[in-house]
């Protein structure tokens, strides 16, 4: 909800209001003109001033003229010559044919003032180059400017620098507007020299500092506007000294302290508006005083205390601010007397009690804003008097009862809020009289009952939210009357049954809440229902961006024409049973990139089944997947890695195959990734290390093995239990190992060491055989020898065919997945030759030969190999 309050418009704009096209037309009655008027006073000279001056005027103008950019001299083609009195455009003259007035209000001008000679325009009274394109700082000389000029508008332009204490010369100023420019510092206290000015805008510039109590010195003021800076500290008292101020502006700045009390003393006040400060403390009472005050604006500051019963004698009030304050207690009962209001803003305050039947009786009011209090009570039915209300906000209370009969007869409302209560009962079915209701908020109450057909008749509606209820029954076929709602939450209440066939004349949804309700039917009929035909009208919906019917009895398959409203953002179809798989169409939709402004697609727990499509990775906006607890199949598409503002990814649950992608690991910006209870297998990539961003992972119930990547989020046994191979470092229940990638180097070494072993094995046997022959040993103990022997052949199970090659191939070149145990000498991997025997090879630390170490003991050897085999 937003309001908007009064901008501090200036009263020089109804003063000197003459653009350049009708001066042009109207300068020979310059004469007549309302400045000419202010200005006779001035005692202008009468005496005709010599041709020097007069050329010194023209001179110092056409100088001026030639220092603009191009297209404004063409704007001042008619300034040429030396009489600047002879139809020179936005220049009136005095008899004396002396320069008087230059108003080149809004012509577009652009330059500086840098090369203006102000001394020589001695008998100038006004000076109006406002509302233009001008830059620079004010020049000092400006204080050489004519002692008579009484009007000096510099308003609306691009000035920048400080304020020259030059301008404190000029005392027979009586307008001074340097607003909406760039000025920054402080207000000088030569402000206090200008004792006739009646008008002083400041708004809309940098200016920083306190307000100097010098401005107390301008008692002919009639408007101060200082709204819009940067202004500190506190309201100075002595502004109580302008007893002519009528149009008091300090909005929008940074002042504190609390209101002067000394604000009571003027009396002549129409307009005073202190909103946007931080101004603290209760408010006045002597604000009763300003009986003729018109607007009184005090929104967002820090004002505490209660809302005075003296607010009751302001009787010329139409407007009444009091919002996004500290503000406490009841409303007073004396705001009744405040006959004339027509905007009343209390909201986001700590206002309790009830709402008072005096509100009644304003019943000249147009915008009735009392939300986000803690008021109390029934809606007072004297509301209904309010025949002239067209917004009336009373959310964000703790209001009770029934929504009053009364409010029938507020049929020239717009907008109605009574969401976030504590209303009971039936949505009344008078409800339907409000006929130019734009917006209808009932949210967030204990309404119950049926939707009444009577809601139909709100025709021009726009906004319906009725969510957070315990409304029943089924949506009256009535609301397909409301062609032009854009907006309609009817989540979390009890309806039932199916969506309505006249609801396809719903065409301009841009934001739909179905969820949580029993809705039945199949999601072709009821997107049929909402959007139109299935084949025709789902492109008619372009400015849907919120789609969500999740927790409902939806079924049926998802509709192609789904892929046709381009601009949804977010679509949650989630706890359905939707069937069936994605449609080749809307795939196709992914993959032209129609749904590229799609953040959210939630489609979890149904029934779809299928594949993930890989167009689905041209979503490049999307920030959240979830497609768990389905039946989808085969592999995660690559395609899901290159979504690179994906936060949050939720597969799990299905029935997914295959190995996980490594770009996966290019999500940097993941949060959370589920994949468990899938039938995911291989190892998982290393590019997982790069998961900075990761807070929560989930790869339990997989076929998943090997090691894990060293990131937190894998930490939780949870996140990987239930999985075949699994291991890491510093990981509990898993057996740490290495992940170090074998060299072709230690693979050359371990075949020259089991091909040395075998010839020293060979020479040994031969050795052996000799021996025997020679000595006639025993022949028990050399045929025991010889048997040993066979058998360590028998256990290496090398017989001449275990090729590099091979050893490559069948370790998977030493992939970490066959590591089977490390022994004293080097890691030990299991390998599957070509013949289909299973066979240990052991792959050597590199320091076993890098010191030049061999295997000394055999019998030791051997008994390791036993051992692993």
């Amino acid at each position: 909800m937003a309001h908007e309050y009064p901008s501090s418009n200036s009263l020089l704009s109804r003063l000197i209001i003459t653009p350049c096209f009708f001066i042009f037309l109207m300068f020979p009655l310059s004469s007549i003109s309302s400045f000419h008027v202010i200005l006779m006073s001035a005692s202008p000279p009468t005496i005709a001033i010599s041709k020097v001056e007069q050329d010194q005027e023209a001179l110092a103008l056409l100088t001026w003229k030639a220092n603009l950019d191009n297209q404004t001299q063409v704007l001042l083609s008619s300034w040429f010559g030396r009489n600047s009195c002879h139809h020179w455009f936005g220049v009136a003259c005095h008899r004396s044919r002396s320069v008087s007035d230059l108003n080149l209000q809004s012509c577009g001008l652009r330059g500086t003032l840098q090369n203006l000679n102000f001394s020589s325009l001695p008998n100038l009274l006004t000076l109006n180059l406002s509302n233009n394109s001008l830059h620079g700082t004010i020049p000092t000389n400006i204080g050489n400017i004519s002692k008579l000029i009484t009007i000096l508008d510099l308003g609306s332009n691009h000035f920048t620098g400080v304020i020259p204490e030059q301008l404190g010369f000029l005392t027979s100023l009586r307008v001074l507007s340097l607003a909406s420019n760039n000025f920054r510092g402080s207000i000088l206290p030569f402000i206090g020299n200008l004792k006739n000015l009646t008008i002083l805008n400041l708004y809309e510039n940098e200016l920083s500092g306190s307000i100097p109590q010098e401005i107390g010195l301008l008692r002919s003021l009639n408007e101060l506007d200082l709204g819009i800076n940067s202004l500190i500290g506190p309201i100075t008292p002595s502004i109580g000294n302008l007893r002519n101020l009528t149009t008091l502006y300090l909005a929008a700045n940074k002042l504190s302290g609390s209101i002067p009390q000394e604000i009571g003393l003027l009396r002549s006040l129409n307009e005073l508006d202190l909103g946007i400060n931080s101004l603290i403390g209760p408010i006045t009472p002597s604000i009763g005083n300003l009986k003729n005050l018109t607007t009184l604006i005090l929104h967002t500051n820090k004002l505490s205390g209660s809302i005075p019963q003296e607010i009751g004698l302001l009787r010329s009030l139409n407007y009444l601010v009091l919002s996004f304050n500290n503000l406490t207690g009841p409303i007073p009962h004396s705001i009744g007397n405040l006959m004339n209001l027509t905007t009343l803003y209390l909201a986001a305050n700590k206002l309790s009690g009830s709402i008072p039947q005096e509100i009644g009786l304003l019943r000249s009011l147009n915008e009735l804003d009392l939300g986000i209090n803690s008021l109390i009570g029934p809606i007072t039915p004297s509301i209904g008097n309010l025949r002239n209300l067209t917004t009336l906000y009373l959310h964000t209370n703790k209001l009770f009862g029934f929504i009053s009969q009364e409010i029938r007869l507020l049929r020239s409302l717009n907008d109605l809020e009574l969401s976030v209560n504590s209303l009971t009962g039936p949505i009344p079915p008078s409800i339907g009289n409000l006929r130019n209701l734009t917006t209808l908020y009932l949210g967030a109450n204990k309404l119950f009952g049926f939707i009444p057909q009577e809601i139909g008749l709100l025709r021009s509606l726009n906004d319906l939210d009725l969510s957070f209820n315990n409304l029943n029954g089924s949506i009256p076929a009535s609301i397909g009357n409301l062609s032009s709602l854009t907006s309609l939450g009817l989540n979390h209440n009890k309806l039932s049954g199916a969506l309505p066939l006249e609801m396809n004349n719903i065409t301009h949804l841009e934001y739909l809440q179905l969820y949580e309700n029993n809705f039945i039917g199949t999601i072709s009929r009821v997107l049929n229902n909402f959007y139109g035909e299935l084949s025709e009208k789902w492109g008619q919906c372009h400015k849907l961006t919120h789609l969500n019917i999740s927790n409902n009895n939806i079924s049926g398959s998802i509709p192609p024409q789904l892929g046709r409203a381009t601009q949804l953002q977010r679509l949650d179809l989630s706890s359905n049973h939707l069937s069936g798989k994605i449609p080749k169409e809307l795939k196709h939709s992914f993959e032209i990139g129609k749904l590229s402004d799609l953040q959210t697609l939630d489609l979890a727990s149904n029934n779809l089944s299928g594949q993930i499509p890989k167009q689905i990775g041209n979503l490049w906006k999307l920030s959240s997947l979830n497609l768990s607890g389905n039946r989808f199949v085969d592999s995660i598409p690559d395609e899901i890695g290159k979504m690179h503002p994906l936060g949050s990814l939720d597969l799990s649950q299905n029935m997914l195959t295959g190995e996980i992608p490594p770009l996966l690991g290019e999500l940097r910006y993941l949060e959370t990734l589920n994949l468990s209870h899938n039938q995911l297998s291989g190892t998982i990539p290393h590019t997982f290390d790069d998961l900075i961003s990761l807070t929560s992972a989930d790869i339990s119930y997989n076929q998943l093995e090997g090691p894990l990547p060293n990131i937190k989020a894998f930490a939780p046994f949870e996140a990987f239990r239930n999985n075949k191979g699994l291991y890491g470092n510093n990981v509990t229940h898993l057996k740490p190992c290495s992940r170090k990638k074998p060299t072709k180097f230690s693979v050359l070494i371990i075949l020259l060491l089991i091909v040395s072993t075998l010839l020293f094995l060979s020479a040994f046997i031969i050795g052996i055989y000799f021996l025997v022959q020679k000595l006639g040993k025993k022949t028990t103990k050399s045929t025991l020898e010889v048997a040993d022997v066979k058998d360590l052949f028998t256990i290496l199970g090398h017989d001449g065919n275990l090729l590099y090659e091979h050893i490559i191939q069948g370790t998977d070149n030493f992939s970490s997945k066959q590591c089977i145990g490390t022994g004293g000498y080097g890691t030990v991997y299991k390998a599957e030759l070509p013949n289909g025997r299973v066979v240990a090879v052991k792959k050597l630390h590199y320091s076993s030969y890098q010191d030049g170490g061999d295997m000394a003991d055999l019998k030791a050897f051997k008994s390791e190999i036993n051992a692993l085999t």
